[in-house]
């Protein structure tokens, strides 16, 4: 990376050397300190005298939790708003209001709906810019999921890691940590769900291993690291049809037997039991769901303390 502003947009803008530098010192800063409460603050205090401005276009439960005890116990504030408590819903431009926000706080984290308001945001910002979410990417997410990966298998290079489901923001994150990591992503989707083909395509160029599989029993087999969302993110329709052409891609007891003996089982939350994966999986011993969401916690120390080396 090499603009002096450290916008934390989306995993791909990293080199591998750069990427493998931040998530190590995501696992060091959570490893770095026995906590008496949750509002203690780390021993570098990096965020000291900071602001992080948060501002929501959809409703959350772990990043907003999550980022605002970061700047807790990096020693700094967090101010969070709604899109619509703000002049943005009466017509104010991004670009106005990423250069007023700039002059009032350190860093800026956008959950958006459309990916382009985090790129105009930050090309307008002065201050770095965190991509919290968007309809393209959620990058925050999937360093959290690395991170618990890498503590419970250890290094990921080499390993295989099966996404099933339809392609979302998720799966591109995903597909943009396999470039840097050197690990095989296997995308196990019905033809008509599957990921952004630019952003697969882009990877392959990259060196990536993507392989799209639409037989939920040969994804599976082997498989070190199985993975899941919602079928229908925020915001979106439910469809009936939808849902009964995903019903094969659930995530089951049987599919984890198929997998490596030691294979782990993520979600990003919040999960719907019964359809994108049984009650038996998500609650079973092969689930790592409560420390991947815990990891957004140090995943999110990680990422505001890189961006605040911009200056």
């Amino acid at each position: 990376m090499t603009e002096k502003i450290r916008h934390f947009i989306d995993l791909n803008y990293f080199s591998k050397n750069d990427f493998r530098d931040l998530l190590n010192s995501c696992h060091q800063r959570k490893k770095s300190k026995i906590r008496i409460g949750k509002a203690e603050v780390d021993d570098d205090a990096c965020a000291k005298d900071k602001i992080l401005a948060m501002i929501f276009e959809k409703p959350s439960t772990r990043t907003r939790f999550s980022f605002e005890t970061a700047m807790y116990q990096l020693g700094g504030k967090s101010i969070v708003v709604n899109s619509n408590d703000m002049q943005l819903n009466r017509g104010e431009t991004i670009s106005d209001t990423a250069r007023v926000l700039s002059r009032y706080v350190d860093i800026v984290m956008l959950r958006t709906n459309e990916h382009s308001s985090i790129l105009d945001f930050s090309n307008s910002s002065s201050v770095p810019v965190i991509n919290g979410l968007s309809d393209l990417s959620h990058p925050c997410q999937v360093v959290a999921d690395l991170m618990t990966f890498e503590e419970i298998l250890g290094p990921i290079k080499s390993k295989v890691v099966t996404w099933f489901g339809p392609g979302n923001n998720m799966t591109h994150s995903w597909i943009h940590a396999a470039s840097l990591l050197d690990f095989e992503l296997r995308v196990c989707a019905p033809k008509e769900y599957l990921p952004n083909l630019e952003i697969v395509e882009k990877a392959r160029s990259d060196g990536a291993n993507i392989i799209e599989i639409d037989d939920p029993k040969e994804a599976a087999n082997g498989s070190h690291c199985i993975v899941t969302d919602t079928w229908f993110s925020m915001g979106d329709e439910e469809d009936r049809s939808k849902r009964d052409v995903l019903r094969q891609f659930q995530v089951t007891n049987k599919l984890i037997s198929l997998a490596d003996d030691n294979v782990i089982f993520l979600h990003c939350l919040p999960a719907h039991r019964g359809e994108e994966v049984e009650s038996q999986v998500i609650d079973g011993p092969h689930s790592y769901v409560w420390d991947e969401a815990e990891n957004r916690l140090h995943a999110q120390k990680g990422i505001i303390d890189w961006c605040l080396k911009s200056n």
